[in-house]
């Protein structure tokens, strides 16, 4: 791929290099370099990639990407930021696989994993797709289970992974996205078809520093998307949502909203509902239980909706999915006057 076509969409600010000079592949990590490739070098926490440039030439790249000009001779191209250069330079590389399939994220505090599995659950059962999930617990192409290291991967590592998902069929992307990933521009070049925000409790600080610090990234999705999902009874919802362009679809249970949750009822192994909505009223039962998994039940009906999926089907697919695991997770105790659940909690609210 000549340069030029891979800097397709990256914010060069100078070009230090011949545009149409032919390369073979792309890294950030001097480790991993190979002959012919265009090396990033990313300013991190921990370590600065341009540190790296020099280790990077010795292995073969051929042209450096990055911040500020490089203290050993190489051509090189300066950009505004290294990690949304890759982020582009991982479209461009994998041709741009995101846009050939449907794509939802989902944001917030507590929520996401479950949110994740039941709407992948949904679109395969509801509407035959087959579902490419990106998260904390794993990632998956359809069925296949992949290992993750976080709940976001390195931009470069998404792209890879959006490819091969489409080569292996997917229709559709459910992914978690973290406020890091967003702040850091780790899925900088995606344009999602629905965004969806949980909640907002206190989490990162040591990151973000403050709430609305923490608010302001995580709405950052919203200015990526075509559809805002959002939960009208969570009290940062209005900043989250305040300057967003897209479509705004709300869930609630107490405020006013698209779609409502009436009739809850709360049992040891299931919540149960009345989705409500300006047309319609449909019962709704999942066998997880806890007051939460009203929210995260709406929030899947709401983007399934936005999708092109009934109440009706949705509430149908609800029905038989499993738990999920390590969420609010049953363990069965026959013949026991208690009941034992496994749960991840990461947060204080969690």
């Amino acid at each position: 791929m000549k340069l030029k076509d891979l800097l397709a969409g990256a914010e060069v600010l100078e070009l230090h290099a011949d545009e149409n000079l032919e390369i073979t592949g792309v890294s950030y990590d001097s480790r991993e370099t190979q002959k012919g490739d265009v090396f990033v070098a990313i300013s991190g926490y921990a370590m600065d990639g341009h540190a790296y440039i020099g280790k990077a030439k010795e292995a073969g790249a051929v042209c450096a990407v990055c911040e500020r000009k490089p203290e050993t001779g190489i051509p090189y191209v300066l950009v505004k930021e290294s990690r949304r250069a890759l982020a582009m330079l991982g479209v461009n590389w994998f041709g741009h696989p995101a846009e050939h399939m449907v794509m939802t994220a989902v944001t917030g505090t507590n929520g996401k994993t479950t949110t994740t599995y039941l709407l992948k659950a949904v679109l395969e059962q509801a509407a035959g797709a087959k579902v490419g999930l990106i998260g904390t617990n794993q990632n998956m192409i359809g069925a296949e289970v992949l290992p993750t290291e976080r709940t976001t991967p390195e931009c470069f590592e998404l792209q890879k992974l959006f490819r091969r998902m489409l080569d292996a069929g997917c229709t559709h992307v459910v992914m978690e996205t973290s406020s890091h990933a967003l702040y850091e521009g780790r899925v900088h070049g995606i344009r999602y078809d629905v965004g969806i925000f949980t909640n907002l409790t206190q989490d990162h600080l040591d990151f973000h520093k403050t709430m609305e610090n923490y608010c302001d990234a995580k709405a950052i999705l919203f200015q990526n998307c075509n559809i805002g999902v959002y939960n009208a009874d969570d009290p940062w919802s209005k900043r989250m949502m305040k300057d967003a362009p897209c479509e705004k679809f709300s869930y609630a249970e107490k405020a006013e909203a698209d779609l409502r949750a009436e009739e809850i009822e709360l049992g040891a192994d299931h919540v149960a509902f009345t989705a409500v909505t300006k047309s319609e009223r449909v019962k709704i039962w999942v066998g997880i239980p806890g007051g939460f998994m009203v929210y995260n039940t709406l929030d899947v009906l709401a983007a399934a909706m936005k999708l092109g999926v009934s109440l009706e089907k949705s509430a149908d697919a609800l029905r038989r999915v499993p738990h999920v695991k390590g969420r609010v997770e049953v363990v069965p105790t026959p013949d026991r006057d208690y009941t034992i659940l496994i749960d991840y909690a990461h947060s204080p609210e969690g």
